[in-house]
């Protein structure tokens, strides 16, 4: 009997862990803020990056970004799309040459309305060069890079 209650156990223990597995996989797959937390709205109000704070923060599509103040996460909610970064916040200069390089927030350039990252200072000197000779390379490109993972590319 006392061999049945381990065997019974054991299996409980075990379907517990399997049932509970997907729902600690999904928080995983949420724990890294957009832009490495820093407040998408500052870049335009403020002029400058700022981090955000656990205390204002939102979800876009599945993502969730983090705000220095409540009026900040109030204006992202009533327009996101005005304070997104462009290419899922990718460094638009590897947008250009086909890659998706994970971008520096420090390192950014808001052209014509809209949110540029880079990977870090020497690549956005770089990119500063012909922003639009590359932003234009970025377009075209990123209709065939924007689905697939960076490790494909």
């Amino acid at each position: 009997m006392k061999m049945m209650q381990t065997v019974l156990g054991s299996l409980f223990a075990m379907f517990l862990v399997i049932v509970a597995t997907p729902a600690f996989a999904g928080d995983v797959t949420n724990s890294t803020p957009g832009i490495s937390g820093y407040d998408p709205v500052a870049y335009f109000t403020e002029g400058k990056p700022m981090r955000g704070s656990g205390y204002h923060v939102a979800e876009y599509k599945g993502v969730t970004y983090a705000f220095a103040t409540k009026d900040h996460k109030e204006m992202f909610e009533a327009s996101p799309g005005k304070y997104l970064p462009a290419y899922g916040g990718y460094c638009a200069y590897g947008v250009a040459v086909g890659k998706k390089f994970v971008s520096d927030p420090e390192a950014w350039k808001i052209v014509q309305g809209k949110l540029y990252l880079n990977l870090d200072r020497d690549i956005q000197s770089k990119w500063a060069k012909d922003i639009p000779g590359y932003l234009k390379k970025s377009e075209a490109n990123w209709k065939d890079i924007k689905d697939k993972a960076p490790s494909d590319l």
